[in-house]
């Protein structure tokens, strides 16, 4: 009876013990949840307070000059730069991606060496690619300093993330979606255009606005292969600047601080644009699944 009441009163110690460290860690992992929030709040406010005055009518004008010193030429340029960019990457790494999931044996090294590779590209720093894509577009290809030297090399950045999200997303696809229509007599591919791609829309579209973020929000790879021209690109040979790189060279003057804060608005502006914009597709593409 002793050793029962023993056992009983250390097992009680326990589950207190561990109560206590489950309150901890529960207070611990809302604690930084709260400051994340918080900084993000931060950063957001900081920007909106010190760029809002700011923002003028001569922003907007159409060329770029020393005393209006506007952003409408790199803002065209950035919309340029995500759709090119986009048509480049996007079909590479939805196809490779099905091709990973639905082709390509599981068990197969290949694919293991192709994530590896993946997830090995999403870490390098964009200098790197900035690098590469002046010695061997820009030099290697004579391609110069132009928006298709920078939307190949923004492509090349941003396919691990698309290649990770659409192969996810495709994976989160039941097989008895695929079994149901083999079994109805449609072939692969019109199970993967019909069934398969339709079902994993929500997850692509996730990974492709996260890709449009980094595309909008990348200097360091544009400087050295886009160039930072202050002019609207005339073709995609055409030398040009982005929102971000307009930030960087502006600042760097020292003479648009002002400028500098009001086009971060703007730019901060058209991520939550782009970002709403792409929910709502993926939204009505998911409705539209759902009802077929």
């Amino acid at each position: 009876m002793e050793n029962i009441n023993q056992r009983n009163w250390k097992e009680r110690l326990l589950s207190r013990k561990k109560d206590k460290l489950s309150l901890l860690l529960f207070c611990l992992v809302y604690l930084m949840a709260l400051l994340s929030f918080l900084a993000i709040i931060f950063i957001v406010a900081y920007i909106l307070i010190m760029g809002l005055p700011h923002i003028q009518i001569n922003l907007f004008a159409w060329t770029y000059d020393s005393e209006n010193v506007s952003l409408m030429p790199a803002l065209i340029n950035t919309i340029y730069m995500i759709v090119l960019t986009l048509l480049i990457a996007v079909p590479v790494g939805i196809g490779g991606s099905i091709y990973l999931t639905e082709y390509a044996r599981r068990d197969n090294p290949m694919v293991k060496l192709i994530r590896i590779a993946a997830q090995t590209l999403s870490g390098i720093p964009s200098i790197i690619y900035g690098l590469f894509g002046s010695l061997f577009l820009v030099k290697y290809l004579h391609l110069g300093l132009s928006l298709i030297s920078g939307a190949i090399t923004l492509a090349i950045m941003i396919l691990p993330v698309i290649i990770q999200t659409t192969e996810e997303a495709l994976l989160s696809v039941p097989d008895l979606y695929r079994e149901g229509a083999f079994a109805l007599g449609a072939g692969k591919l019109r199970t993967i255009f019909k069934i398969v791609l339709p079902s994993a829309m929500s997850g692509i579209f996730a990974g492709v606005v996260l890709a449009i973020g980094r595309i909008i929000g990348e200097s360091a790879a544009l400087i050295f292969t886009a160039g930072t021209v202050a002019e609207v690109a005339k073709s995609i040979f055409s030398s040009t600047r982005t929102l971000a790189v307009h930030m960087y060279t502006i600042s760097g003057e020292g003479l648009y601080v002002n400028q500098t804060y009001a086009t971060a608005v703007i730019l901060l502006l058209l991520v939550l644009v782009v970002n709403f914009i792409s929910g709502l597709i993926a939204k009505r593409l998911g409705s539209r699944t759902a009802d077929e």
